[in-house]
């Protein structure tokens, strides 16, 4: 295992995300986005990107602005559509984007599986409905389940409060959101602070993120 890696802008975080990458990005809205990595990975410049996050973009911010660069070819997301999302709604209704719905649920215990080893999982949301067309069904103590596949990804962009020089990572409150679990799913794993702290400040019975899981840290 290398040792996490401090970087001093948001620029050399995301140095070397590949074009065609699949990246994980947390937040809830806007709640817990890392919005500047993502700013930072607009100036640099990778492009025909998946993106894997609860929502498509809100405003014109954030991952919004990384759709309107079209520099996404696919969101996998549980909701694609709020008041905000024009953005995204604008593509996807031009064509120019594809789109995998994945109930919220879902979305979390699909990366969960990918971070835990697990193969793939059977689950009864979305039974009899679209979105198990094509997936293999079984029954299970009287009940119809879906079968259902792990989402990993190159690259997760994470926002967190606080780091230590490890790379230990605390949340604070909402904005922890889908943070933890992508961080287990992210072969590549980028995560944005309000503070970096010498490493023992934190205390060890609050940390949500252990170090082993995280490549880089930048404070913003």
């Amino acid at each position: 295992m290398s040792a996490v890696k401090i970087c001093d802008s948001t620029a050399e975080a995301v140095d070397g995300i590949a074009d065609g990458s699949t990246v994980l990005i947390g937040g809830f809205g806007l709640a817990g986005m890392p919005v500047q990595l993502i700013d930072a990975l607009i100036e640099q410049g990778a492009t025909d990107l998946t993106v894997v996050s609860n929502n498509a973009g809100n405003g014109d911010t954030g991952l919004a602005a990384l759709l309107a660069k079209g520099r996404v070819r696919k969101v996998i997301c549980s909701f694609p559509r709020q008041s905000d999302s024009w953005v995204f709604d604008g593509l996807f209704r031009a064509g120019k984007i594809e789109l995998e719905v994945v109930p919220q649920g879902n979305l979390a215990e699909r990366m969960r599986a990918a971070g835990a080893g697990i193969g793939a999982f059977y689950c009864p949301t979305a039974v009899g409905t679209p979105l198990a067309e094509g997936k293999e069904t079984r029954e299970i103590d009287g009940r119809t389940y879906v079968l259902e596949y792990p989402i990993k990804g190159d690259v997760a962009l994470i926002g967190a409060h606080r780091s230590d020089r490890m790379g230990n990572l605390v949340y604070r409150k909402t904005a922890r959101n889908f943070g933890p679990v992508m961080a287990t799913a992210g072969r590549q794993v980028i995560a944005q602070v309000s503070e970096v702290v010498d490493t023992g400040v934190l205390d060890p019975e609050v940390i949500v993120t252990p170090s082993i899981y995280v490549d880089r840290v930048v404070a913003v």
